[in-house]
């Protein structure tokens, strides 16, 4: 191997250790995904306009998870390298903080949900029709993420500290309650009465409830990683410093990120053709989730490795393994984009489009979504193991914070809303738009990553 490739020569069992830390993380996202795919499936037998409604009462929701992403991201990036210096009570500390913060944002979100559901929807699309569909199930879903945000938390933490099979387990049975709830109440199903669009919301409800229950079992009989209670309910002024140094950029990204993604659909609401472009970009955006799963897998293993070897004082090595990481995301994205091309000609198009009972252009459109996805995937694995897998692990918060944000706010979206609303471009035009932004990053994650400048003990602020 050349020197300019030696990075990649790493220690025996490392590359299997890479493996056996991403593949629950993986299946985890799989699980999760593939049920967000099943409430697709599932709303889309009633018609059309009611997969569509759900599409866009999930851009709040999105945004909430990306929160609840943020604030697990931010506690990983401290968990991880307590974790490398096995300071148990310091990981309790930061858990603690993360319950708190995780627990009132979702507060707030059930309260706007609750009593003004439709204000909120009317952001996103101007269609009164969608508006009302949509309208119960976000009141009934906004109430659930107050029990996935202390589970998220919680599952975080003990991904944190390489045990991502928990989390796995724990979104294997909600997954399996929901797809049933959903079976059962939308369609009223075993004497229960047809619901539609609030029985996939009730649905939601259950399955996170049963999480938070799991979670508190698991919890009380842990002898891996026991919390320290008075740490966890007294986290202390230092360590809420340090949350706030190294999670609130990570929050802010996230919700950043998640306003500026979800601005996508309030262009897509706001288009001549926007019933239609909305159910193809629902479909098309299950189908990639589920492809994508693996990359969000590699980034948390990523986080992981990477976020414990800084702790442990690697810092020197810690800089290959970041660019090993990368290389072997680059190449997973371009297998999962051949896989995601195959799977939608091969299966998804010919054998399950037509159930969703789509227009002929929605169909259409659809595919455009797809192949544009696919085309971008080595890109997009490229840009997000770099930033939410190696520089933030490494605690480089504000350099990932710019990479992520500046190509979204400046480049995408406006291109996204000049060629679809002002141009009235055609729909390959708009995707490529809205793809662009993992391109613009490439460059720039590039630079940080060989600068070697990203490599930060947070637990010695």
């Amino acid at each position: 191997m050349s020197k300019r490739f030696s990075y990649l020569q790493q220690p025996r069992g490392f590359y299997k250790r890479v493996f056996f830390l991403a593949l629950p993380v993986v299946l985890q996202n799989l699980i999760t995904t593939s049920l967000g795919f099943m409430d697709t499936f599932m709303v889309g037998l009633l018609g059309s306009e009611e997969m569509s409604a759900v599409t866009v009462a999930n851009t709040p929701i999105f945004i909430m998870q990306l929160l609840l992403f943020g604030l697990q991201s931010g506690s990983g990036v401290l968990i991880s390298q307590y974790w490398g210096k096995n300071d148990r009570a310091s990981i309790s500390r930061v858990l603690g903080i993360g319950l708190y913060a995780a627990l009132g944002i979702a507060s707030l979100f059930a309260l706007l949900t609750a009593f003004a559901p439709a204000r909120i929807l009317g952001l996103i699309t101007d269609n009164q029709r969608l508006i009302a569909l949509a309208a119960p199930y976000l009141r009934i879903v906004g109430v659930s993420y107050g029990f996935d945000a202390l589970a998220s938390i919680y599952i975080g933490m003990q991904r944190s500290t390489e045990n991502p099979v928990f989390g796995m387990a724990v979104f294997m049975t909600s997954t399996a309650v929901n797809t049933l709830g959903n079976y059962i109440l939308i369609f009223g199903k075993l004497g229960a009465p047809a619901l539609g669009i609030v029985g996939a919301a009730t649905a939601t409800l259950t399955a996170r409830v049963l999480e938070l229950v799991i979670c508190v079992v698991y919890l009380l009989r842990d002898r891996r990683l026991p919390p320290v209670p008075r740490c966890v309910l007294c986290p202390g002024g230092a360590m809420l410093r340090s949350f706030i140094k190294y999670s609130t950029p990570v929050l802010t990204n996230e919700t950043l990120w998640g306003l500026g993604t979800s601005m996508y659909t309030a262009i897509m609401g706001h288009m001549r053709i926007s019933t239609d472009i909305i159910a193809a970009y629902t479909v098309a955006g299950a189908i990639d989730r589920v492809i994508v799963a693996a990359v969000f897998g590699l980034a948390a293993a990523a986080g992981v490795i990477v976020g414990k070897e800084v702790g442990s004082g690697n810092r020197d090595g810690v800089q290959d393994i970041g660019r090993a990481l990368c290389f072997v995301a680059l190449c997973l994205g371009v297998g999962i984009g051949g896989t995601e091309q195959a799977l939608y000609w091969g299966a998804v198009r010919p054998a399950l489009l037509p159930l969703f009972h789509l227009s002929p252009l929605a169909a259409r459109l659809c595919s455009t979504l797809v192949c544009c996805y696919s085309a971008m995937a080595p890109v997009m694995a490229f840009a997000t193991v770099v930033i939410v897998g190696v520089l933030r692990a490494g605690g480089d918060v504000r350099a990932s914070l710019l990479i992520d944000l500046i190509p979204l706010w400046c480049v995408a979206i406006p291109l996204t809303a000049l060629t679809a609303l002002a141009l009235d471009a055609p729909v390959v035009v708009v995707c490529v738009a809205m793809t662009s932004e993992s391109a613009f990053k490439l460059v720039p994650g590039l630079l940080r990553l060989h600068s070697g400048k990203w490599v930060h003990d947070v637990t010695s602020a």
